[in-house]
């Protein structure tokens, strides 16, 4: 095992050791029963005293990832690899791993910067905008505190989608939009209906982790499309389909998670060739939509829900802890979806639907977003200059948003990087993560927002000169 302790960093010792292990246990070099060094030699390897080795192994065997067993010593649990068999991942062990990272996400220690993390940043929301919101219904709408949402959603919330889908050029209807309990809940609803075992869709490669994991709960074939700075890339599309049949394609078309690169017109229209020749439909994941300053066709706008489901959500924007999203599709796939969520929640929270609709109908969400989307382009500018400065390469300069896809030039393997992250006090992902085969990569993703922190510059000067 390769741990770096730095005492210089300002993060315990005890938490980098407790990370340091961590990220042992996930690179799957360690196999369930290997022996980590005794507390003493520990200490005497890295100068350090007893003290925060000790707390640091309690820790480990307190969350499971590590056993004690009494007059031996300490060893990596068992539980830690169990159960990797994972259906349909074409490498066991990262079902597990995906996992393990994804709770990390919630129990970094306090002091460590997410610098890879999905959030906005806390002082750059409308809080106040917010808290006056819930003090509205908490007041005025006492039924939405107590009482189930409707099947179909917030009657008021679902207008005001409606009025939202209509500004990007889909022509939709009321009857067409179902909202859920945030954009992960609508892509489980589809992957849950129209989806079985054995089935084959198309993802981004590299994509969205999380997305990866729950097609792979259905028991489904994941097959990655070759991602550019416009979009997938249609030519590797159309070779993939000679040998596969796609029931779904997943995308998110508008400041792409997690290279921030948007779907050019040429490329959209290409794929929707695609998908009408083959008969498979998309899934067109825009998240992101409200990070956008200058809109641009969606496949759902050049297709108008003909071949094209369309999934968006406000958690970026409003609040994560609302948990709010929607699907907007042809009437009878709505129909069928909304059985779909009787059976698998009842319905949605109706306080976080009222709250994000009172939100969306006053116009300071409006200004809001409207500087929420300049201040996320200037700060990535700003990024993309600094990481050019530290000799790292960036896939694309996004128009928005906060992520970019990113790697340093004297490294290979981003598992080295989540290893030397963790000596700055810095959490990272590593790359293939975001490959639907779990692939080594060079790339990581960075957050915008949290990269003028002296912890992340320090990191990214530091990769940059190896």
């Amino acid at each position: 095992m390769r741990l770096l302790l730095d005492p210089s960093t300002g993060v315990p010792l005890t938490e980098q050791i407790v990370l340091g292990v961590k990220a042992w246990i996930s690179s799957r070099e360690a196999l369930p029963g290997a022996r980590l060094p005794s507390i003493r030699q520990m200490a005497a390897e890295h100068g350090i005293s007893r003290f925060p080795v000790i707390e640091a192994y309690d820790r480990l065997v307190s969350q499971g990832l590590v056993d004690s067993r009494q007059g031996s010593g300490f060893y990596v649990a068992d539980s830690t690899l169990a159960g990797r068999s994972g259906r349909g991942w074409s490498d066991p062990s990262l079902a597990e791993d995906l996992s393990l990272h994804i709770i990390d996400q919630f129990h970094h220690p306090s002091g460590t910067l997410k610098l890879a993390g999905g959030f906005v940043p806390e002082e750059w929301r409308d809080v106040e905008g917010l808290t006056q919101a819930i003090r509205h219904i908490t007041r005025h709408d006492i039924d939405s505190v107590i009482h189930y949402a409707t099947p179909l959603g917030h009657p008021e919330l679902r207008k005001q989608v409606l009025t939202r889908v209509r500004q990007v050029g889909i022509q939709a209807e009321l009857s067409q939009i179902l909202i859920t309990t945030g954009a992960s809940q609508a892509l489980d609803l589809v992957a849950r209906h129209l989806l079985k075992p054995g089935d084959t869709v198309f993802v981004e490669d590299p994509g969205y982790y999380n997305l990866f994991g729950l097609l792979r709960m259905q028991g489904v074939q994941l097959v990655g499309v070759p991602h550019t700075p416009n979009g997938p890339d249609p030519e590797a599309c159309e070779h993939l389909l000679r040998d596969h049949k796609p029931k779904l394609f997943f995308t998110n078309s508008v400041l792409q998670n997690p290279t921030g690169s948007t779907l050019a017109p040429p490329v959209a229209f290409r794929l929707l060739e695609l998908a009408r020749k083959h008969n498979f439909r998309f899934v067109e994941d825009d998240i992101f939509s409200d990070f956008q300053l200058n809109f641009t066709d969606r496949l759902a706008t050049l297709d108008q829900l003909e071949h094209v489901i369309y999934v968006g959500g406000f958690s970026k924007t409003v609040s994560a802890a609302l948990r709010v999203g929607y699907i907007v599709a042809d009437k009878a796939l709505v129909k069928d979806l909304i059985d779909v969520k009787v059976l698998t929640s009842v319905a949605g929270s109706h306080f976080a639907e009222a709250v994000t609709a009172t939100m969306l109908e006053r116009g300071n969400y409006r200004k809001y977003v409207e500087r929420l989307r300049v201040r996320t382009r200037e700060v990535t500018a700003d990024v993309v200059k600094l990481l050019g400065q530290y000799n790292w390469d960036v896939f694309c300069e996004p128009a928005g948003g906060n992520f970019l896809w990113a790697r340093p030039r004297g490294i290979e393997d981003s598992r080295e990087l989540v290893a030397l992250a963790e000596n700055h006090g810095v959490a990272l992902a590593p790359g293939h993560f975001f490959r639907p085969g779990g692939e080594t990569t060079a790339w990581v993703r960075i957050n915008s927002a949290y990269a003028s922190d002296p912890r992340a510059r320090a990191f990214l000067e530091d990769a940059g000169s190896r």
